[in-house]
């Protein structure tokens, strides 16, 4: 079980640093239950909106496990279509649960519905008005116009980002749990590269834990990995959006080392079909590399960005639970090593080049013949003031 989920809060006191909005959602629970009384008008749902990794959906979880409500749950992909979410949802606000006391409807990430997508959004627009149970909504933004009438209907709230003193406490928590222990300055460096998103932090801190001896230098240097680590999950565990179309913006690495990032750890999460169209989307991508290569057509960059984070994502069938632990690229130190040797070829025939005055590239051309000159007299890499790693290369 990944952290994330196994230390997921489950009462209001373990949601740390959203004390306002927790009070919020319990004046609004306590409206609505007392319009239910009086008949009064009152919002029948409140719009919880904020950066990623802040508790919008944990929230909504911990305030049915707090009234003893059973919590029906929708995706922004369920509101594409209204003759669906009639079907869906008309029932869920019209029965009763047969499980638990009350009821809830939690429609998660409302943001990531198209502007195309009106039918469901007017459907739902319509069945707040009837519904008795609340409803709690998500988004990370809520302000695009399409949302205009959405806003009027709902109460708003507002999460933050969480502080990161509060993270750190979060994460030394989790290790103390776990019986685990990594150096406090790698703690913060976790806690202030979150930027309030408690979640990326407990996704950092389990890779930590799994890395050796890993100090604060250590960590600064594999945020580009860490950055990396967060965005195949995304791609790999959650469903495809929109947001993934600029998912490898934020990762300090090259283009071409991603596609070997996604390609090495694919099999990891996919199998049969899936995988087959994820493999279909990784090959789409490189080929417009090629072409951008080729034909310098710099325009194909949009589309090589959408088949490597959205289509790849959107060769899976259900969304991915649980910790996967993701590779480095075998190929990455494949090439890194042709590199070094290609490097040591380089310099060795330069410095040979440079000794006996001829051209460079001549030597470069004749340094199998060179390799074995210098190989056979000691005397001649002591003239040439070889290293010791050109001298290990040469014996290779």
């Amino acid at each position: 079980m990944t952290w994330v989920e196994k230390y997921r809060p489950k009462i209001y006191l373990d949601i740390k640093g959203q004390d306002f909005a927790i009070k919020k959602i319990k004046e609004f629970i306590a409206e609505f239950n007392l319009g239910k009384i009086t008949k009064k008008r009152i919002r029948k749902a409140i719009i919880l909106y904020g950066p990623p990794g802040t508790g919008k959906t944990t929230i909504a979880h911990v305030l049915a496990n707090e009234t003893n409500s059973e919590i029906f749950e929708l995706n922004a992909s369920d509101l594409r279509n209204r003759e669906k979410l009639r079907e869906i949802l008309r029932p869920a606000i019209e029965q009763k649960s047969l499980t638990k006391k009350e009821k809830i409807i939690l429609i998660d990430e409302v943001d990531g519905i198209s502007a195309t997508d009106k039918g469901g959004l007017l459907e739902l627009l319509s069945l707040i008005e009837k519904t008795e149970y609340p409803i709690i909504i998500t988004a990370n933004s809520i302000w695009d116009k399409k949302f205009n009438i959405l806003r009027k209907k709902a109460e708003l709230i507002q999460l933050r980002e969480i502080e990161y003193r509060i993270i750190k406490d979060i994460l030394i928590n989790i290790l103390r749990k776990e019986n685990k222990f990594i150096p406090i300055d790698v703690i913060t460096s976790i806690s202030v590269k979150a930027k309030g998103d408690i979640r990326a932090a407990i996704n950092d801190l389990q890779t930590a834990v799994h890395t050796d001896k890993i100090t604060a230098e250590e960590f600064d240097e594999r945020n580009k990995e860490i950055d990396i680590f967060n965005a195949l999950r995304l791609i790999f565990k959650n469903k495809p959006n929109e947001e993934l179309l600029s998912i490898f913006d934020n990762v300090n690495m090259p283009i071409d080392e991603i596609i070997l990032w996604v390609e090495e750890n694919i099999p990891a999460e996919y199998q049969g079909e899936e995988l087959a169209k994820a493999i279909h989307s990784l090959a789409q991508a490189d080929l417009f590399k090629g072409r951008i290569y080729k034909q310098q057509y710099w325009r194909f960059l949009v589309y090589e960005n959408i088949f490597l984070s959205y289509g790849v994502s959107a060769a899976k069938k259900t969304q991915k639970t649980g910790f996967t632990s993701y590779k480095r690229p075998t190929r990455i130190l494949k090439i890194w090593m042709h590199n070094q040797r290609t490097q040591k070829n380089k310099t060795i025939a330069e410095k040979y080049a440079h000794h006996v005055h001829i051209n460079k590239k001549r030597a470069r051309q004749e340094f199998p013949i060179i390799k074995q000159i210098i190989v056979s007299n000691p005397q001649i890499a002591k003239e040439l003031k070889l290293t010791e790693e050109e001298i290990e290369y040469l014996k290779d």
